[in-house]
């Protein structure tokens, strides 16, 4: 390698770094200030901790009720999470293997609410759950999420599909395979990178989301997620911004492990679901 790419690259790196740091340094002055007391917040919310406390995170753990969330939030995940990926997997796979115009016109609708903005349906979707008795519900805000999250998984899987040889099917139903069976046994493990993919996309999503929470299952203590309750902490004449910090801190930690061992997972299956498509 000569001295200019050599010169270039650490120039590249260097740039990378500095805005990895960029990004970052929100999270960093939330877990530094989820340290301090209220008055070491207002005095200089950017400087570091003159006296380190662990007393916010026991007070935030106690009154937020944080095993209970933590449940909730595992709830609306795994049921969010298994019904995106089973959901949009098959119909992904039946997409790709149907050469037809209407099949293009089925993945085009599929796929466009990514281009719609929640914002703009939300009222009509709170009335909808409304109706189908699934606010106020952790149960469910989880299925309501297989259709917010299956338009993105519908996409990555239907380019990944069609990399999949179609000879395999027809050995797979030579050798007696059909249906449901076919997929499982045979299409469905071959998915393994991209579902790694999505899942973690998804967890990132559902665990840290908002405004979706809000609307739906916000009317009870029982049944609010975590970044709701960091959320009880700010208030319209008072905030108490070192609980709200320690509060969000302890929301998104779980997250953040789960990114953190399986981050690899996600250009793995990008790059194998572009390739491939």
């Amino acid at each position: 390698m000569s001295a200019s790419n050599k010169a270039a690259r650490w120039i590249g790196e260097i740039v990378m770094v500095l805005l990895s740091l960029a990004f970052l340094y929100p999270l960093f002055l939330a877990i530094f200030n989820s340290f301090k007391s209220f008055q070491e917040v207002m005095s200089d919310v950017i400087a570091l901790p003159h006296h380190w406390t662990f007393a916010n995170y026991s007070y935030v753990w106690k009154f937020i009720n944080y095993p209970r969330l933590f449940l909730n939030n595992t709830i609306i995940t795994v049921l969010g999470l298994a019904g995106i990926v089973l959901v949009s997997s098959i119909a992904a796979y039946k997409l790709a293997r149907t050469k037809s115009r209407l099949s293009g016109i089925v993945y085009f609708i599929c796929i466009m609410p990514m281009l719609i903005p929640f914002q703009s349906i939300m009222l009509t979707v709170l009335k909808t759950a409304r109706f189908l008795h699934l606010s106020d519900s952790t149960w469910g805000l989880g299925l309501l999420y297989w259709g917010f999250g299956a338009p993105l998984a519908v996409f990555i899987y239907h380019g990944f599909v069609k990399g999949i040889p179609k000879e395999l099917d027809e050995s797979a139903m030579i050798d007696g395979a059909s249906g449901f069976g076919l997929f499982f046994k045979i299409i469905f493990p071959l998915l393994k990178s991209v579902t790694a993919t999505i899942v973690i996309i998804d967890v990132m999503w559902i665990w840290n989301d908002f405004l979706l929470p809000l609307l739906m299952v916000n009317g009870s203590p029982t049944t609010k997620t975590l970044t709701l309750a960091a959320y009880t902490f700010v208030g319209q004449y008072t905030s108490d911004w070192q609980y709200a910090m320690t509060a969000m801190v302890m929301a998104v930690l779980p997250s953040i492990v789960v990114f953190m061992f399986l981050q690899k997972y996600i250009v793995k299956g990008v790059v194998a679901g572009a390739v491939k498509g």
